[in-house]
This record gives C-alpha cells, structure tokens and sequence, in this order.
C-alpha cells in the first residue's frame, strides 16, 4: 500500500502533466498543448509562484513562540528528517532537515511536557536497519533528555501510522499533544492525529518560504522552485485522499 501512496501522486505531479501534453501535442501535431505545458513549466518552476502556493499549503502559519505554547502530556515529534547514505564504512544516516527534531528538544527543555514521542518511521526500501525513531532517541539522549521521559511508537510508513502509534502510547487522560512536524505537513497531520481521538496543539517548523522581498531572481526558473511545487501539489493530493477516505 506504502508503494502506491508514492507512486499515485506521479500522475498529478507537474512534471508528469507537462510530460502529457507534450506526448499529445507531438502525436496530434498540435501547438497549444506544447504551449501550455511550456507555460505551466515555467510557471511552477519560478519561486515567486512555487512560493505562494507553498504559503497556501503552510496555511500562512508563523513560527510559534515557545512561552505561547501550552503544557501538555506529550510533545510528538514526527519523522522525516533523516536519509540514509552510502559512506566508506557503508550505509550511515544524515540529517535532511532537523527543524522537527530540535523544535520537540526546544519544547522539551521549556517544559512543556513531560516526555517527547519519537515516531519510529522506515520505509520498506529503506537501506538503514534501525528507524527514525530510533536514531533520534539516540541524538536525545547526547543532549541530555532523560531515557525515562523518550517514548516510541511501533514501527510506521506513513502520517496514519503515525498517529495510531501515539494514540496506543496514551492512556484516556493523556491525549493533549503539541505536535511538531513540518508547516506544509502540519493540516493533514493534525487531521489525522485529531481522527484518533487526540487533542492537538500545532508546532510547525521546517518553513520553506524565506521571509524576502520580490526581486527579479522570482521570475526566473529553477529546479529549486519546480521541487517546492510538487511538493506542495503533492501535499493537497494527500489532503484530498484523507478528506474523501474519512467520509467512507
């Protein structure tokens, strides 16, 4: 199932629907679907759209500040920080972003929970043995976080993993949770932590958009902005799909 939640979104993705109405506008001989796709091409590839759309996708959410957030019984952090490459002793694991891992260590040095839930993620073609998890409680441990106060959840592939890993940690009276994950991710995560019975208290971080002026650097393509753009795309595809599934 893991394999299709990754695959499916290809078919939506911008570089696929370019791809289609090249592959038309060729076999038809037609110039307007070769036109089109040149123009949603670059469109999507300028930051100064990819940025706007990423701001819709991050709801325009700001970072919070820590003496606004409230105690809780949990603070959740989830996963997706990590890769894994090769090196001269093999296979070792790097930081891709550790904005949510930091932020849950900041909310957990400000006390504003008792203990901090690391979501134990591995993908099936995941070249590492251990989960994020698992890794991440390690890091916790070098900055002096209490063995004692580090919980993880079973081992999980995906958002809905993940929120049913930390409802089977928390008992009736412990479901208030700051969860902490990435801004763009945050409103489906929420949503299906929130299907689980949990209370949630939002902590985004990970923000993509640079807080900069328009220059004319915006109107220009990159492959920077065209990745912002699928991921963004990509991340109301996965909206939709829970959305519609929680009516059934």
């Amino acid at each position: 199932m893991i394999y299709l939640h990754k695959i499916l979104p290809l078919f939506l993705s911008p570089v696929f629907i370019v791809l289609i109405l090249i592959g038309v506008g060729v076999i038809f001989k037609k110039r307007l679907p070769c036109l089109i796709a040149a123009t949603l091409l670059w469109a999507l590839s300028t930051p100064l759209l990819s940025a706007q759309l990423f701001r819709y996708v991050e709801q325009y959410s700001v970072k919070s500040a820590l003496n606004k957030v409230p105690k809780v019984s949990a603070i959740v952090v989830l996963s997706g920080m990590l890769t894994d490459v090769q090196s001269e002793n093999g296979i070792v694991t790097e930081w891709g972003d550790p904005d949510r891992f930091f932020g849950g260590i900041d909310l957990f040095k400000a006390d504003k929970a008792s203990q901090i839930i690391f979501t134990r993620g591995k993908m099936p073609w995941g070249k590492s043995n251990e989960t994020e998890g698992d890794y991440l409680k390690k890091f916790a441990l070098d900055l002096s976080v209490p063995e004692t106060s580090i919980r993880l959840t079973k081992e999980v592939q995906n958002t809905r993993d993940e929120a049913i890993g930390v409802r089977e940690l928390l008992d009736e009276k412990s479901l208030d949770i700051i969860l902490v994950t990435s801004a763009f991710h945050m409103p489906r995560a929420q949503f299906l932590f929130e299907q689980e019975g949990l209370k949630v208290v939002p902590y985004p971080v990970d923000f993509k958009v640079s807080a900069q002026q328009i220059t004319l650097m915006d109107f220009l393509p990159g492959a920077g902005a065209l990745s912002m753009s699928d991921t963004a795309i990509r991340e109301l595809i996965g909206r939709l799909y829970y959305k519609i599934k929680a009516q059934f």
